[in-house]
């Protein structure tokens, strides 16, 4: 398995998968059928997190080409990113939350055992080697394998979301996150999802059977209370001269470039990230981020945090195209109270409207998605 780093060939996946593969995704999606075999799902997750395609023109190539009941339950699942964004955006005290919860959880034993794939757990084990090796894993593995760390391993469910971001390609604040906790039973509270040995031999086409789990575990009980809060980005219609871009907001096609001075590319390294990064993620999102600053004709710079800071030395105002809760953001907003930064947030219209539907549970995000579509022209 392995991801190309560049939009022409995220382009190139998508339509394969379009024109070969995705009739199969509604009834066999949930089977992992091994690193050499991922026909029955698209694998597209590393390039829509960085946004070099966006779950918005994902959507509107698949029903280009095939009727919506036929493909609903992948633009479902593509629609579940928007809505994990924009949950996590009306309460951004869960990631902060999240962040400082890691500070003061210790690493024992058992969690060595488990990051280095050396449990009891042979189906466990092999899975935290695909993951290390290979830098994604199959969406219903990563729910069976957080059941198994939190439920099974009885290791905090923080650590293992820390671990996923650490090395995954297609890491991302909210996903990741939000669907730890979901598992764990807090984003609902009271329901999780307890991995069975039926269900891992069933969608691991028999490859591991009899497992031994904890399969009445009781969920984990998280009495905080988030209480929604409007946004807060800062916008006005008047441009600065220059733009900065980050690693999650690299779909350049959709922004009006031509007005600004200087585009800067801006890759955060682990000493300002709450979470260190695997080397090879960081390596890909980079390799990402010179793809697309190379096929644009404009003037545009990668800097690093040195060049950052002399960059805020010479100005105090610039655009930002709006990088969501998560590391970005975070250290944007350092900045802007050291630096006393008037930033101006780029934001995508089709974002601020479907994120207004976030603020209950998926169902009802879901039961917009004919709206959003129809509002967008995708369908």
């Amino acid at each position: 398995m392995k991801f190309e780093n560049s939009r022409k060939e995220a382009l190139d996946k998508l339509n394969s998968f379009i024109e070969n593969d995705i009739l199969i995704y509604n009834s066999k999606r949930s089977f992992d059928y091994g690193v050499n075999n991922r026909k029955n799902v698209s694998c597209l997750s590393p390039y829509i997190t960085h946004r070099l395609i966006t779950e918005y023109e994902t959507a509107k190539k698949v029903l280009a080409k095939h009727p919506f009941q036929k493909v609903d339950k992948f633009i479902q699942e593509i629609f579940w990113r928007v809505y994990w964004k924009g949950w996590l955006e009306m309460r951004p005290k869960v990631w902060t939350d999240f962040v400082e919860d890691l500070k003061t959880i210790e690493e024992d034993s058992n969690y060595i055992k488990a990051i280095n794939g050396k449990t009891e757990l042979k189906c466990f084990n092999d899975w935290v080697e695909e993951l290390k090796k290979f830098n994604y894993l199959h969406n219903h593995t990563r729910m069976l394998f957080a059941s198994i760390w939190i439920f099974t391993l009885r290791l905090p469910w923080q650590k293992g979301a820390e671990f996923f971001m650490k090395h995954l390609f297609d890491g991302d604040a909210a996903s990741n996150t939000l669907s730890w906790r979901w598992v764990a039973g807090i984003q609902t509270k009271g329901k999780h999802y307890l991995a069975q040995s039926w269900n891992i031999s069933k969608f691991t086409n028999n490859n591991y059977k009899d497992v031994k789990l904890n399969e009445s575990a009781e969920p984990i009980v998280d009495n905080r209370e988030y209480k929604i809060s409007s946004f807060e980005i800062n916008k006005n219609d008047d441009p600065n001269e220059y733009l900065i871009i980050f690693d999650n907001e690299m779909n350049i096609e959709s922004l009006n470039l031509k007005k600004y001075k200087k585009i800067y590319f801006f890759l955060l390294d682990n000493n300002d990230r709450s979470i260190k990064l695997d080397q090879k993620v960081l390596d890909f999102k980079k390799k990402i981020m010179i793809s697309q600053l190379n096929r644009n004709e404009l003037d545009c710079e990668m800097i690093d945090k040195k060049g950052f800071s002399s960059f805020i030395g010479s100005f105090k105002r610039f655009d930002v195209v709006y990088p969501s809760i998560g590391e970005n953001f975070s250290f944007l907003k350092k900045l802007i109270k050291k630096n006393d930064l008037k930033i101006n947030f780029i934001t995508r219209k089709e974002d601020q409207f479907c994120w207004k539907f976030s603020n209950k549970g998926y169902f009802n995000f879901r039961s917009n998605i004919p709206i959003i579509l129809s509002t967008f022209k995708l369908n």
